[in-house]
């Protein structure tokens, strides 16, 4: 992870100037602080004061590189201006950067988001796809080595608690990126298990249970089963446990997470444009893993659960073919007509777990239906639940944390869209219409009615596209851990 630290106006620089890059905005007085009065300078003034990012990295000594980005883009949300132009500046950084936080009003809610949601970004960029170290020919990429943070001293106390917990959120987003990001071949059901215990192992919070296959079969997780028995590499269910809280009547709060870590289709076969990225198809049980963590690395007080359901979609001699009856773990039986919704299986299973353990509340994290994405695009993450209250509280979350959802509607008249001649649900309709909701709907069944629970599909949201490559976002784990903030400030 990048160090940090927090300067307060008028205090000297510790890092060397000549490996820092400063972004800023227009006619700071950081600049005249740090001796920047040049000619140069004054043209990167007008230039951001007229709307366009100013940047050089010549003739602005002492510093090595100086960025002035127009006041406006500082709290453009929903457009989001600022985070683009860091993202464009931090692909070729200098081992220092030093970010001029003083337009944001830190006593806003709205300038709290916008600063805590530059800073996760910003932490994010220690990791990136070359870590995996998968290329022959590496090449040597310079990262962020410190973050300098620069402050009025009046909201340097407030600075500071917005640059803790966006390290730690950034901490288990990480860890949730990198497992996400490996090959297929590699992370199977068995690899996710064994990472997963090697992480928490640093945690004394965190402890691991895993079931394996025979487990899986004998403890009644029938979904799982069905979807991941015909694939060379076994299903796995891994329970993760934080253990924030000492107090016995402090209810547990469960996550489940779909973690189908190759999905063919099954012999719903998917296209080859389609099945590409289907190695992000365990980004829902990746993210609850690393909320996990960043609960860990928060030190929150109150007890979380995570389950990740764990399999392969694959053909061969034993796979699951459409028109199979399984037997859930809720014991209702399931007519599995389209092996592509798969998905919905393993997390099903999940939920009636959970269920068991009597928790405050049950959210699942699932890649579940490319129909999303056509709802809502890449930057929304849908929401389904039929628990007024956590919708309302996860909907605040969003705005906060500026990781937003949209709610699509669930209720009975979905019924029919699961209806099944000859077993107790279907897993699709056949109609082809409504098909994320009908998956919440779906899933709604194996949730008993007096216990709060909440869909979030991320199939939009889960990756960051760009230059026609995909990597793991990390996201909803800002939401869910703003989530459990709010929650505790009630």
């Amino acid at each position: 992870m990048i160090n940090y630290q927090i300067i307060i106006e008028s205090k000297a620089f510790t890092q060397a100037l000549s490996t820092t890059q400063v972004i800023t905005y227009p006619q700071s007085d950081l600049l005249k602080q740090l001796g920047l009065r040049s000619p140069l300078v004054e043209q990167l003034n007008n230039y951001s004061a007229n709307g366009q990012v100013a940047d050089c990295q010549f003739g602005c000594e002492p510093v090595g590189r100086l960025t002035l980005i127009p006041e406006n883009h500082w709290l453009s949300w929903p457009e989001g201006q600022l985070l683009t132009d860091i993202r464009s500046l931090v692909k070729a950084p200098l081992a220092n950067v030093c970010v001029d936080c003083r337009l944001f009003d830190l006593s806003q809610a709205k300038h709290r988001g916008a600063c805590q949601q530059l800073l996760i970004l910003l932490f994010n960029q220690s990791y990136s796809l070359d870590d995996q170290q998968f290329k022959t020919t590496q090449t040597v990429t310079q990262k962020i080595k410190n973050l300098i943070f620069y402050s009025h001293v009046e909201q340097v106390d407030e600075l500071n608690k917005l640059a803790q917990h966006a390290f730690c959120v950034s901490k288990g987003m990480i860890d949730a990126r990198q497992l996400a990001d490996i090959p297929s071949d590699i992370c199977t059901p068995a690899f996710v298990a064994d990472t997963v215990t090697s992480v928490i192992a640093n945690y004394p919070s965190l402890s691991a249970s895993i079931l394996d296959e025979k487990e899986v079969k004998a403890q009644g997780f029938g979904l799982l089963h069905a979807v991941g028995k015909g694939a060379k590499n076994p299903p796995r269910i891994v329970i993760i446990r934080y253990q924030g809280s000492d107090d016995a009547n402090n209810r547990c709060r469960a996550y489940v997470g779909k973690g189908v870590t190759y999905d063919t289709g099954g012999y719903w076969l998917k296209s080859g444009d389609g099945m590409y990225t289907m190695k992000y198809d365990m980004c829902g049980a990746a993210n609850v893993f690393g909320l996990l963590v960043a609960a860990a690395e928060m030190k929150l007080p109150v007890n979380l659960v995570g389950i990740l359901m764990l399999a392969e979609n694959m053909i061969g001699p034993e796979a699951m073919r459409p028109s199979e009856i399984a037997t859930s773990y809720s014991g209702l039986t399931v007519e599995i007509n389209n092996t592509d919704a798969e998905g919905r299986l393993v997390l099903a299973d999940g939920i009636a777990y959970a269920s068991t353990l009597q928790p405050k509340y049950i959210i699942d994290v699932a890649t579940l239906t490319g129909a999303v994405v056509k709802a809502l695009g890449y930057d929304l993450t849908g929401l389904m639940s039929s628990d007024m209250a956590l919708s309302a509280d996860l909907h605040q979350a969003g705005l906060d944390s500026r990781d937003e959802i949209w709610a699509l509607p669930l209720d009975k008249r979905l019924a029919g869209q699961v209806k099944s001649h000859i077993a107790d649900a279907c897993n699709t309709p056949s109609n082809n219409a409504a098909i994320s909701a009908s998956a919440a709907y779906f899933l709604s069944l194996f949730c008993p009615t007096d216990l709060p629970w909440a869909h979030l599909d991320v199939s939009g949201t889960a990756l960051w596209r760009e230059n026609g490559y995909s990597t793991a976002s990390g996201r909803p784990i800002p939401l869910l851990i703003q989530h459990i903030m709010n929650d505790l400030e009630k």
